[in-house]
This record gives structure tokens, sequence and C-alpha cells, in this order.
């Protein structure tokens, strides 16, 4: 086929996506949480931006919400913003909650086994960061959200101790959802957490960043695992990992879209995918993106945030038994009412996957 009909055909192929409207997770979540919208824990209930974001989440219905903290704290900050029904916002004081002793003992159950007492479980129990996730754990609420002001590595360590790894991998990675000016919605993973993956990480990775694009971009995944080579282009141990997880995934995963090792050009572009891997029903139209370890993906969506002026989301905790998201300290209210429609989007999907 010649370059120009390649174009022809991808031009085609974006205007088909375009008209087919792949939404951005907070209009995802208007469009589909408004009927039983699900219950999320957020533990900065003392945060500004945070009750501002739970406000806006509330006032357009996708969320009820619990906000966790010291009451007269979190009802200063409530006083700053209309909330069109007050009634879908709780505010938990975990010093004062009845769920105090039930939280208290489940924390004690997830950790005696690192020779934690009882009286330990109880105090740390009562940490907001802790009391939100258990409050997930135990079926309270659907997802937590945190990370506004606590850092990263609190707010994941205590999701995988609290809220637990998901049956299905044994990998918690994270993903980003990038939505860039000329090209539909994508999936970048991992951009957060898992440093150099192993071929089994890899393949974790893989099959989390699928569930994600299902769940948040409502659409089929069809993934690249990426790499500096196309199809045998080069040779290296690094090669091979990507060809050893491409062949465990087609095992597991038999109906899963998957391809590589691509380069980032085959897999977005038509045009060189069929040049470089003629035949990959991957190449050229690829929108979940995994990466061969933490350099590249980090450097990656933040290149493509900065200098592709493109909108990311994350990053979005994979692999979790239940919902449970990191926050950007630098979050704005907006940032953190889309976070609110992720974990949404995680816990609707969680529903529909165990309905199944």
């Amino acid at each position: 086929m010649q370059a120009f009909q390649l174009q022809t055909c991808a031009s085609k192929w974006f205007e088909q996506i375009m008209k087919k409207g792949l939404k951005r997770p907070l209009d995802l979540a208007i469009e589909i949480a408004r009927s039983k919208p699900p219950i999320i824990s957020l533990s900065e209930g003392h945060e500004s931006r945070v009750v501002e974001a739970a406000v806006e989440a509330v006032n357009l219905g996708i969320a009820k919400i619990i906000l966790v903290g010291k009451v007269d704290k979190v009802k200063q900050q409530l006083a700053k913003f209309h909330c069109s029904c007050p009634e879908r916002i709780e505010i938990h004081d975990p010093t004062r909650s009845t769920l105090k002793k039930e939280l208290s003992k489940s924390y004690y159950e997830l950790r005696k086994h690192k020779g934690m007492s009882c009286k330990e479980a109880e105090n740390q129990s009562t940490s907001n960061l802790v009391y939100a996730a258990l409050l997930v754990k135990n079926g309270h609420a659907d997802g937590t959200l945190s990370g506004a002001v606590e850092t990263t590595s609190n707010v994941v360590k205590t999701a995988i101790w609290v809220v637990g790894k998901a049956k299905q991998v044994k990998t918690v990675s994270s993903c980003f959802l990038i939505f860039p000016k000329s090209h539909e919605p994508m999936i970048y993973a991992d951009c957060g957490l898992v440093i150099e993956p192993t071929v089994a990480e890899l393949v974790d990775i893989t099959i989390a960043a699928s569930q994600s694009c299902k769940s948040l971009l409502n659409t089929d995944p069809r993934i690249a695992l990426l790499s500096f080579s196309t199809k045998g282009s080069a040779k290296h141990k690094n090669t091979d990992k990507i060809l050893s997880a491409l062949k465990k995934l087609k095992s597991l995963e038999p109906e899963l879209l998957v391809d590589g090792e691509l380069q980032f050009d085959a897999a977005i572009d038509y045009a060189v995918g069929e040049i470089k891997a003629p035949g990959s029903k991957v190449a050229g139209a690829a929108n979940v993106m995994i990466f061969p370890n933490l350099d590249a993906g980090n450097i990656a969506y933040k290149i493509t945030q900065r200098l592709g002026n493109a909108d990311a989301y994350g990053p979005i905790l994979q692999g979790l038994e239940k919902p449970a998201n990191d926050l950007s300290r630098g979050a704005s209210p907006h940032d953190i009412t889309q976070m609110i429609a992720v974990t949404v989007l995680q816990a609707i999907a969680r529903v529909q996957y165990n309905a199944t």
C-alpha cells in the first residue's frame, strides 16, 4: 500500500474515533454513574482542594463522598462551597467513628503477621489514610483517593497493605490516561511504580492496563509492547524479555489484541507500522502503550504532556483488589474531580466484572 493511501486510511480511522466520542473520565462517569453513584472515601477532608472537588463530584451526581477528618475542620471547608445534595456527603472522624472498633479489628487481622499488636492496630487505624482505605476493605466505600497532601509512597503502601492485591495479577502498577490533541486517547503503563519489570511483571502490567482501557476509556484495548526495536530489527536481552512477555500473554489471554516488540512510531502510525511490522493487527492502531521500564514510561508521559500539550490523568493504580488511587500533590480541584471520576469508573467496572 502506498504511503498516501495509508495516510488516508489513518485519517478516516481517526475521524471515526472522534465520531465515536471517547470521553474523559468525568464525562464518562456522568454518563454511566448517576443512576447508582459509588461511595468514594477521601482521606484528606481538611484540604480545601479535596473538599471543592468532592462537592463538584456530588453536584454532578457521579459519587457519594465520605470526607475523613476532624468534623469541625471538614465543616469549615465545606462551608466555602455550595453543595446541591449535602445528604450525599458524610464526615467521618476516625477517632470518634462508630466503625472504629470494626476497622481496628480488621486492620489487626491484616497486619498481625508482621507482629502488630491490637493496641498498635487501634492507633494506626485512626489515621485518616488508613481509615479511608479500611472503609473500602470492609465494604463501607467502593473506592478511595488520597495524595493531595500525603506522599505517593504512603498512599501506595497503605493501598497494598489494606486494600490488597487483585487475585488476577500479582503486581501493583500504575497507568496514565493520555488525551493528545490530534490522536485518540491512550493508556501509558507503567509510569510510576515498577522500576525494572520482569517478564511476569510485564504480563501483569499489560493485563491490568487492558482492563484500565476498558473501564476508563470504554473501548477495546489494542496493546503495543514497546521497545527500541520492531519485530527483530535489533537483538538484545531487553527485546528477548519483550518477546517472552508476548508469548506468555498469548498463552494466558489468547483473545487479547497485543503485539511486540514495537517502536512507538510503528505502534501509532499506520504508514510506519505497515513498513516495519507488516501484517500486525496492532501496529499503527495501538491505544495501550506498555513501556519496558519505568525510565521509559515516566519520561514518555511527561514529554507527551509537556511538549505534546496532551492532557494526562494519573497516576492511576492498577492491580488492587478494590479501587485506591493517588493524587499529585500539585493537583487542582478539577484534577481531583477527574481522579474521583476515575475511581468511580474503576468501582463500576469491578461490580460488572464480579457479576459476570
